[in-house]
């Protein structure tokens, strides 16, 4: 489950002084620069970040980016994309993460997914004197506002905004009317898969295929076997890497699922697919084409 958390992942925000932070745009602040992130918190910092810790795929795909790749100094072990990010030393996991080695890089910003952990560790790091924010990236609606702040505290805001923009323009698409449903299963005991909350169910509109568990608000929701067997899908969509059938496959409990039964499986690799990110597009005409080409 650590592994699906940190790869997907996958609000609103706090509204010129405070519609500006919410839209992304930067507060000129006495000697400095301002954001409010998805905490509601005010992140003030007296001049760009040049020191960047990243907690999450997403953070750092965006940095590199907007061309703040240079300042990174830590980054998660799931950061691998672009190439380059692998040179960062590592910090560990990152869900949640380890405060004594994000302290160690001296960073003079850590950029942390919100989440129940990842506040509390970004207290400490405050009490450590290191500025963070966290931010929600579970939708593509909300990758435009993520690189406009990121932008903003990195110094890259021409950057920042234009890759906002982008990531904008692809969240306002409409979706591709398509005959091909699929499910997304990210674990299988107990059964959870994604809902409408997910940067994955937006993918899959846009790419032209219908996720049969839309109708669940929530980015994830754990259901039953029969109910994803009554829902009929025509195709298992699974974050791997590798082409090889998940192990459930075989366990009888699941060939009451046709999709399961007669192997119909969309091998998605994580990499691409697992983080919302500036590779949106690529994803998108990518499962297009899985979907298309399918027999």
């Amino acid at each position: 489950m650590r592994r699906w958390a940190q790869r997907t992942h996958l609000a609103g925000f706090v509204a010129l002084t405070i519609t500006a932070c919410a839209r992304g745009d930067h507060v000129p602040v006495r000697g400095g620069i301002a954001v409010t992130d998805d905490a509601g918190r005010r992140v003030t910092l007296a001049a760009p970040a040049r020191r960047i810790v990243s907690l999450l795929p997403s953070f750092t795909e965006i940095i590199f980016a907007i061309g703040a790749g240079d300042r990174l100094v830590g980054r998660t072990t799931w950061c691998d994309y672009p190439p380059e990010a692998l040179a960062v030393p590592s910090v560990g996991d990152g869900m949640p993460p380890s405060v004594e080695a994000v302290a160690a890089r001296r960073p003079d910003l850590a950029v942390l997914y919100r989440s129940g952990p990842n506040v509390t560790a970004a207290e400490q790091l405050e009490r450590l004197g290191i500025r963070t924010a966290l931010f929600d990236l579970n939708l593509l609606e909300e990758l435009g506002p993520a690189a406009r702040r990121l932008g903003t505290l990195t110094g890259q805001q021409r950057a920042g905004d234009s890759l906002g923009a982008v990531m904008d323009s692809l969240a306002s698409q409409s979706p591709i009317p398509g005959t091909q449903s699929l499910v997304f299963i990210v674990w299988d005991n107990p059964p959870i898969v994604i809902g409408a909350g997910s940067y994955l169910d937006r993918l899959a509109a846009l790419a032209g295929g219908r996720n049969v568990f839309h109708d669940i608000g929530s980015p994830s929701a754990q259901v039953s076997i029969e109910t994803i067997a009554a829902r009929d899908p025509d195709f298992v969509a699974l974050l791997s890497d590798s082409a090889v059938p998940p192990r459930y496959a075989t366990r009888p409990e699941w060939r009451v699922v046709r999709a399961v039964r007669n192997a119909r499986f969309l091998f998605l690799p994580g990499q691409l697919f697992g983080r919302p990110g500036p590779r949106a597009a690529e994803a998108i005409r990518e499962l297009r084409r899985r979907l298309e080409a399918a027999p």
